[in-house]
């Protein structure tokens, strides 16, 4: 790979604090052996309209150059890319080419809008989520307190032992009942921080008639099998003596066909609640998720449901966040989908007020929402503090780490994820996320695998999923973990990852696996450059991929393989480092290794595995 002009939006490039209104600095890193440039200008849309500002050279550190612009911030969100002209490998002196680089890449022709970087003035996360790691809990497989067992099961359930295999699909699917609650929860918690989490994001805890409880049966009160209102306060108590926050699950796009509104919607057409959803003119018929009746979708036309859901201190969203409950934050379930219906489109609006209200109620809670295919339209900053989608990481990893596994590949009609070269899954990443603002992708959701989805340790190659694990606690984003990832659980669905955590069947490969988790998330927590640093890819082949994480208190380099391989050659220019002597282990996996030497470094594997390394961090020359 060839040592390319870079800018991402990380502190090194664009400060992490900017204004409405400030003129702020945004700088480009030139490498010595690109060219000669002779000039570069930052190209910005005002109102819609481009301006240009021409950038300074601000002076060379190591083989690199660096350039600074000001770029006043007219609008919230303000986009913007870099021309350079630089002198063309001709006789003539005069022969320039211009190059343009926006978050894409790097492109020797004009480019659209749509890629172009985005600096945003909205208020970013709480500094907790983005320096996070998140543990994902189906409360009902997770862990079962003694009171549990004097709970009799609902008559919707299919009771089941601990030990009962999980359904894939089928009548009995959703019905499966296997009674995890949230004092199990609580029991578990030095588990969950030593894996190095910080925040514990559960599934829905609202009364239902499903082991998922999507189907929500009321807003007002936690599910009396799950411990009712008292265990979730004891939960979230002891989760914040430990330092750790606890964020809750919405469905804004649905309840339940058994919810109180929709009851009470249906008998009383005059009621505000029959305004809550969408029923046909005579009333036989309503809209629904895809079609399926026990999930009528919400009509956010209604003022009355705006009010009760997501008008203030009172409705649902900030009822939550206040004592005595105290959660810290919202994770929104088909947020994509939710005020959207044919042709009215109140998304936004509705994504504005429940950020404007967690924001009144508590400023220092976090608000993801779930948008699974290309979600970066939805996401620039003052709605979703960041998106739990797979497009820009889940699929690619998937694609270049499948296995010959028949499991569902989100939804498509395909047996599995097709294989894609290194080369491919760095495109892919790119393009996918390319439009989120960098403060945003620093927000989203990164994950393996979630309880909707095929388990990693089904799709991947033998020895995948711990490639993929490192990869993800390297990558800008909010690494994700889903309860029994720890353990290598499998499954081909959704439905048949969610299974019950083996607490009694404990073997030692679980525990290795479990230790090299525990390692990444202490390296996420105490590394900067892995939550902060920006990102640029420096090798990507067949079977290797390699990038670092730059940041001025230290870099990270990460290799990774999904097969062996010899004498992938890096030049220390093209790593970033001044001194071959600089690099120390950070963390390895699969043999992979490096030699270090003054003309370079050479990485060798033995098969699927992945290497961290710190390198001294990034300087730049001084305005």
């Amino acid at each position: 790979m060839v040592v390319l002009p870079h800018h991402d939006g990380s502190a090194l490039y664009v400060p992490s604090d900017v204004s409405l209104g400030a003129s702020v600095p945004v700088r480009l890193r030139v490498p010595r052996s690109y060219g000669s440039v002779r000039r570069v200008y930052v190209r910005s849309l005002r109102d819609a309209e481009p301006h240009y500002d021409e950038a300074r050279r601000l002076g060379n550190v190591g083989s690199w150059e660096w350039w600074e612009a000001s770029v006043r911030l007219v609008n919230p969100v303000t986009r913007y890319r870099f021309l350079l002209e630089v002198d063309s490998p001709s006789e003539s002196a005069d022969s320039s080419t211009w190059h343009w680089l926006n978050a894409e890449g790097l492109f020797a022709r004009d480019t659209p809008d749509v890629h172009d970087f985005r600096m945003v003035a909205h208020q970013p996360a709480p500094e907790w989520a983005r320096q996070g790691v998140i543990y994902q809990i189906f409360p009902d497989r997770f862990e079962r307190s003694a009171s549990a067992a004097e709970r009799e099961a609902p008559d919707w359930a299919v009771p089941c032992e601990w030990s009962t295999p999980v359904q894939p699909s089928g009548a009995e699917t959703p019905y499966q009942f296997y009674g995890g609650d949230l004092d199990g929860i609580a029991e578990r918690l030095d588990h969950i921080q030593s894996l190095g989490a910080t925040v514990v994001y559960l599934t829905p805890f609202f009364p239902a008639r499903s082991n998922h409880r999507y189907d929500a049966s009321t807003f007002s009160s936690v599910d009396p099998l799950l411990g009712g209102d008292e265990a979730l306060i004891r939960l979230v108590k002891a989760a914040h003596e430990r330092g750790l926050k606890v964020i809750g699950d919405l469905t804004t796009n649905h309840t339940g066909d058994a919810h109180e509104w929709f009851r009470t919607a249906v008998v009383d057409p005059g009621s505000d609640e029959a305004g809550f959803y969408y029923f046909s003119e005579d009333r036989s018929d309503y809209a629904a998720w895809f079609g399926v009746p026990s999930l009528p979708k919400l009509n956010w036309v209604s003022p009355a449901l705006r009010e009760r859901f997501i008008g203030g201190p009172a409705s649902v969203v900030g009822r939550f966040l206040q004592p005595p409950f105290n959660l810290d934050g919202w994770r929104v379930d088909v947020a994509n989908m939710t005020g959207r219906h044919g042709d009215v489109d109140l998304n936004r609006s509705v994504a504005l007020a429940v950020r404007s209200t967690m924001h009144k109620v508590n400023p220092d809670t976090l608000l993801l929402a779930e948008s699974t295919n290309d979600a970066a339209m939805d996401f620039d900053g003052d709605t979703w503090h960041g998106a739990m989608t797979y497009s820009n990481f889940t699929r690619p990893l998937w694609q270049w780490l499948a296995g010959s596994s028949d499991v569902n590949f989100f939804g498509t009609p395909l047996p599995g994820p097709n294989r894609i070269p290194a080369e491919q899954f760095v495109e892919l990443h790119s393009v996918f996320a390319a439009a989120f603002p960098w403060q945003v992708r620093t927000q989203n959701m990164i994950a393996l695998n979630t309880h909707d989805t095929a388990r990693a340790s089904t799709v991947m190659i033998p020895g995948g999923q711990l490639v993929g694990l490192g990869i993800m606690f390297s990558m800008p984003g909010i690494p994700t973990l889903f309860a029994g990832d720890e353990f290598g659980l499998e499954g081909i669905n959704g439905e048949d990852s969610r299974t019950p955590m083996p607490w009694d069947s404990l073997t030692p490969s679980h525990r290795e696996l479990h230790d090299a988790v525990a390692h990444l998330g202490r390296l996420r927590r105490d590394v900067p450059a892995l939550a902060f640093g920006g990102l640029r890819w420096l090798y990507a082949e067949g079977d290797v991929l390699a990038y670092v994480r730059e940041h001025a208190s230290g870099s990270v380099l990460v290799v990774a393989s999904r097969a062996g391989f010899d004498n992938v050659s890096l030049p220390l220019d093209l790593v970033g480092v001044p001194a071959f002597e600089a690099a120390s282990d950070l963390w390895s996996t699969g043999s992979v290794s490096a030699d270090w030497s003054e003309d370079g470094v050479v990485f060798r594997g033995e098969g699927p595995g992945v290497g961290l390394w710190l390198l001294p961090g990034v300087a730049v020359p001084s305005a």
